[in-house]
């Protein structure tokens, strides 16, 4: 892939995520300061790559979930969110500030572990969880079906299998990285839901296997919930 290449799939995926509709070659050639002709080419070779694809009633492309694995992947690095140093010159993303003062002032352990959790939704507009041992804490059900992505239902019984099967797949799995993307088909269960599930894993005292994560459509503004979703586990881990 191309730089040029992979900039457009990038503002793809950025601009699907915000607009959700099909995203077309005139946005982008404006963007790129190139003409039409030149993106609808480009849209092309990516689709021959496999990376979008072009919804049969719009002539505009989507990230298919090797594009979305794509992107995921070279904005991994960018994920972390910074703390502010010591002498206060390096500035905290907003939303996550926001995490810190509902998460720092809740109180009790539950309380702290359910208000990340109610952060999470708050932000994301997505499902969101967090397991502690045995413990599920889940809200936002009704955000995660109010995507357009759902609004025919003809997804909603694999989502309610990925949700069903969640937290017992995480006992058995165990997924190791502080920070874990399964984008559609990648996902353990509901591998047709056309849910991404991004996970953080955190150390607790009241056990060894503690997540935090969204599940919420593949069109999603990854780079930032990703950033928030490893933020909420860094701050559980430093608050519980």
């Amino acid at each position: 892939m191309t730089e040029r290449q992979a900039n457009i799939l990038q503002a793809i995926v950025e601009q699907y995520a915000e607009v959700a509709v099909p995203v077309g070659s005139v946005l982008l050639a404006k963007t790129f300061g190139v003409s039409s002709a030149t993106i609808r080419a480009e849209m092309a070779r990516l689709e021959d790559m496999g990376y979008v694809e072009h919804p049969y009633t719009s002539a505009g492309r989507v990230p298919t979930d090797k594009g979305y694995r794509y992107y995921v992947n070279a904005v991994t690095e960018q994920a972390a969110i910074p703390h502010e140093s010591l002498d206060g010159s390096t500035k905290i993303d907003r939303n996550a500030r926001a995490i810190d003062v509902r998460v720092r002032s809740a109180g009790k352990a539950a309380q702290t572990i359910k208000t990340a959790v109610d952060s999470l939704v708050d932000i994301t507009h997505n499902l969101s969880i967090a397991t502690i041992g045995d413990q599920l804490y889940m809200s936002g059900i009704s955000h995660l079906f109010s995507q357009p992505e759902f609004a025919d239902g003809t997804a909603v019984h694999e989502v309610a299998k990925l949700i069903d099967n969640l937290e017992p797949w995480l006992q058995e799995a165990s997924p190791n990285e502080p920070l874990s993307v399964y984008i559609g088909a990648e996902n353990p269960i509901g591998k047709a839901s056309g849910c991404s599930l991004i996970i953080s894993k955190f150390r607790s005292p009241y056990s060894d296997r503690s997540y935090i994560g969204v599940v919420g459509p593949t069109r999603q503004s990854y780079k930032q919930v990703m950033g928030l979703v490893r933020h909420a586990g860094q701050l559980l881990e430093k608050v519980l």
